[in-house]
């Protein structure tokens, strides 16, 4: 393998699809800065996928003090190629009830969905390579047909589309730049934690009968779409929302 000098950032990267797009960049020699709160999974994750090319910081990026540490970490590793806005999460509702309740759900969502990728966007904003570099969020069907009922469907669907509108405004700002900003927005995608244990064989079968091709996702299919994405060959392409779904959710 040729060890590339490109660096990519990936945010939520020790589990799930943050990890398989990790490990997608380090086969292709990349080094990989994976960014998420347990110290432990990120070690694991590094130790596993490649320790000679990724480097685990730990960081709760709601926390703009920590975001500004682990920034610090990363400047010293020369310009930033890629970042990948991955981190995310449904988030378990807090126990008390009325709109205080309510107030508090939807915050955490918006903090761990949403503000996550801007305060580390925005930290490592003038790190971003000029020209050439990617910046790619990971959003979710949710944003696109909407969520409603549980407040985590609202909370979650709402602060994925929060995304879209804040990438379609950075492409503007760092197009100039030949930086490319899109969004990339997948469906049900298995093996990973968003659904805290609630993907019964039933959930799973309702989720797979709403796709055209008869399967659930695969965090192999998100890094796939990333680093294409990521790839010198994408320069022409910025600006977007890109469904990877299965075609539960058609282009519009």
């Amino acid at each position: 393998m040729i060890i590339s000098s490109r660096l990519a950032v990936v945010s939520g990267g020790a589990t799930g699809i943050g990890r398989a797009i990790a490990a997608g960049f380090a086969r292709d020699g990349h080094r990989v800065v994976i960014i998420g709160r347990r110290s432990g999974l990120l070690r694991q994750a590094a130790a596993e996928i490649d320790p000679a090319l990724v480097i685990p910081v730990s960081a709760d990026l709601t926390d703009p003090g920590q975001v500004e540490r682990a920034a610090a970490e990363i400047a010293g590793l020369g310009p930033v190629d890629v970042l990948v806005n991955n981190a995310g999460a449904t988030v378990t509702p807090p126990s008390r009830e009325g709109l205080a309740g309510l107030a508090d759900a939807w915050r955490r969502d918006l903090d761990t969905n949403l503000i996550t990728a801007v305060l580390l966007t925005n930290a490592l904003l003038d790190r971003l390579r000029r020209p050439g570099g990617r910046l790619i969020m990971i959003s979710s069907a949710a944003a696109q047909r909407g969520g409603a009922g549980a407040h985590s469907a609202g909370s979650y669907a709402a602060a994925k589309a929060g995304l879209h509108g804040w990438a379609f405004g950075l492409a503007r700002q760092l197009g100039p730049d030949g930086i490319t900003v899109n969004v990339l927005a997948p469906g049900y995608i298995q093996d990973t934690e968003i659904f805290h244990g609630q993907d019964t064989p039933e959930f799973v079968a309702t989720k797979v009968a709403d796709t055209l091709v008869g399967r659930a996702g695969t965090p192999a299919d998100v890094a796939a779409a990333v680093g294409y994405l990521a790839s010198p060959e994408a320069g022409y392409l910025t600006g977007q929302i890109i469904g990877l779904n299965g075609g539960a959710v058609l282009g519009r």
